[in-house]
């Protein structure tokens, strides 16, 4: 009888796995030690442990671009989320990456958004701009080291040292925090194609719900290299005469398009730079993972479409600056009266300071939980 325990697939990940791909078996480990698992890998435990997280749950109300209310079928936070992690996972196994050390990171990746999209990032990044601002890759890092409650023996969820380092350094900035994580090295490959897995995702589900929504004229959309792109790539003939059925097709097409594409150029960029182990990708002198240069540029106009017609829209603004304001108030609120936090926070108060404190709780709000928050603080007649 045979059975994939630990030992097992760790033997696997050895034999099959590229060899500039992580090893869980080579991981730097965890702040704090435990027994490994029988069954499971060390990436397997972070993704699961991501999974079961209450910060992941919260996701399924919060904003994406348009909030929740809006209608059933826009995009969430957690379908976002959702939508990475299937590139991210596609990706990764045709370049025989570690599957599940990418799938964690794509999980990860948004765990420390702010409610209301990007418009509560802005107004919490100019709230928090004397404390070194806010920035939701930041802000995930601290909800899996400290903010998640859910072991009694340590803080957050005690995920790899390669978890980590991936979360913080997506998108990254300069961040004071990235001081921790080899901030000389390349990411890790499968931290690298996280980038691109969410700029794949929500580049081409922001142009769907978009469309949908009404906000983006569809003439406009057919003036986009990647569209013309796609309708070659389908051929003319297999073109769909239903105009929903037509955007459909299209959408999925540009996606596997940018998927082949990012495939193709990280494999010429293994070759070009002689990458021949997991310590090249982290020392070479430029990222392996991107695009070619023409689906950059296509990449690049679809963006600036997006920004330009979308959410820049005037409907889109509007909600911004409803949001902003909502969440400027609940600050002040609780900066005025802090007795008015649960215990559960308040009590970080004397550790964390009161502004972080705040700043904490509302950053781990959904979207409808804030809305209800500002009614109960606000209005008379709603119960506290």
């Amino acid at each position: 009888m045979y059975k994939a325990d630990r030992i097992y697939l760790e033997k696997m990940e050895e034999e099959l796995l590229a060899p500039y791909a992580a090893k869980s078996s080579r991981s730097k480990g965890r702040v704090y030690e435990e027994l490994p698992h029988p069954y499971r890998t060390e990436f397997q435990r972070d993704r699961d442990r991501i999974v079961h997280s209450k910060a992941f749950r919260r996701l399924e109300y919060k904003t994406q671009v348009f909030i929740n209310h809006e209608g059933d079928h826009y995009r969430t936070r957690l379908t976002h989320t959702i939508e990475v992690a299937q590139i991210t996972r596609s990706i990764a196994r045709a370049l025989r990456l570690n599957e599940d050390l990418a799938e964690a990171l794509a999980l990860a990746h948004d765990l420390g958004h702010t409610p209301f999209g990007h418009s509560g990032e802005r107004e919490f990044n100019e709230i928090m701009k004397d404390e070194g601002g806010f920035e939701h890759n930041r802000q995930s890092l601290r909800v899996v080291e400290k903010l998640e409650e859910r072991y009694d023996n340590f803080p957050g969820l005690n995920l790899t040292w390669e978890t980590r380092e991936g979360i913080v350094k997506h998108s990254s900035k300069n961040h004071p925090e990235i001081k921790m994580f080899a901030p000389d090295e390349r990411p890790s490959p499968e931290a690298q194609i996280i980038d691109f897995a969410d700029e794949i995702a929500y580049n081409n589900h922001d142009l769907d719900d978009g469309l949908s929504s009404g906000f983006l004229d569809i003439k406009d959309i057919k003036q986009l290299a990647v569209w013309e792109m796609a309708r070659a790539s389908i051929g003319e003939k297999n073109i769909p005469r239903d105009n929903k059925l037509l955007i459909s097709k299209i959408i999925r097409t540009i996606i596997n398009l940018l998927v082949t594409d990012f495939i193709d150029t990280f494999l010429n960029n293994i070759k070009r730079l002689s990458i021949k182990n997991y310590q090249d990708i982290r020392k070479a002198s430029e990222l392996t993972a991107g695009f070619s240069p023409g689906i950059q540029e296509a990449s690049h106009e679809l963006k600036k479409l997006l920004n330009n017609k979308l959410y820049q829209h005037y409907k889109v603004v509007r909600m911004g600056i409803k949001t902003q304001k909502l969440i400027r108030e609940l600050f002040n609120l609780y900066m005025e009266f802090p007795n008015a936090l649960p215990d559960s926070h308040y009590k970080r108060i004397k550790t964390d300071g009161l502004k972080q404190t705040i700043s904490d709780y509302i950053a781990g709000m959904t979207d409808r939980f804030a809305l209800q928050e500002h009614q109960k603080l606000t209005e008379p007649m709603i119960r506290v």
